[in-house]
């Protein structure tokens, strides 16, 4: 139930967080949160009623029904102004996560995290966190012989956009270790390197290496 990629996700969410998993499916991230003490309230919500079914089952069966709340309904609509400080969106395409951020700006405006998971795209999340004033981390897991992009954003303070972490050169510098570290295993089976995740990669690689060099 619990993998690499539901792992790197929890990770990212601070302890005692009021969290949204938007898109929670059978309910497997919410229970984890709340389980693990991540979350202290889960809003876990779908726009479609049969996986909500599903997991308000798991979530009974594991005794949270007090600490989760299932709601129907799509994207970040579900929220109130300020209910949630930590939102959750995995296994989605980068441009609909993109879509259902673009959408709520109110709700954003009270949010503190953002977790994201794309499917694809993810150059498209990272440049909408960009423009919008969040500063994004990214943390890659293995599931199922699958290679992940989790992204961890923090929205960046109007008066230190100019003025970055004295942190930032070093957690850079860790990430191209990392990716260089997953595109060389990756280079091992030339199946492998046709595949777009070695490309998306790749053009991570270049736009850190990038990053680097201007800071």
């Amino acid at each position: 139930m619990i993998d690499a990629r539901i792992s790197a996700i929890i990770n990212f969410v601070p302890e005692k967080s009021r969290v949204a998993d938007i898109g929670a499916d059978h309910g497997y991230l919410s229970i984890e949160l709340a389980r693990s003490g991540r979350a202290s309230f889960v809003v876990a919500s779908d726009k479609n009623s049969g996986p909500l079914d599903a997991a308000k089952k798991n979530i009974a069966a594991a005794g949270l029904e007090n600490v989760i709340e299932i709601r129907l309904g799509e994207g970040l609509k579900v929220l109130r102004e300020g209910e949630v400080d930590t939102i959750c969106i995995a296994g989605m395409g980068g441009a609909l996560i993109v879509e259902i951020l673009a959408a709520a700006p109110e709700i954003l405006a009270t949010a503190e995290n953002l977790i994201l998971q794309p499917m694809n795209a993810a150059e498209k999340v990272r440049a909408w966190l960009s423009a919008n004033s969040w500063f994004c981390e990214t943390a890659l897991a293995e599931a199922g012989g699958i290679i992940y992009e989790i992204l961890s954003a923090k929205k960046v303070p109007a008066d230190s956009v100019q003025s970055p972490s004295p942190l930032l050169e070093k957690f850079t510098a860790r990430k191209i270790s990392k990716l260089e570290k997953v595109l060389a295993e990756m280079s091992k089976s030339p199946a492998a390197v046709q595949t777009p995740k070695f490309a998306q990669l790749q053009a991570e690689l270049s736009r850190l290496k990038n990053s680097l060099k201007q800071q």
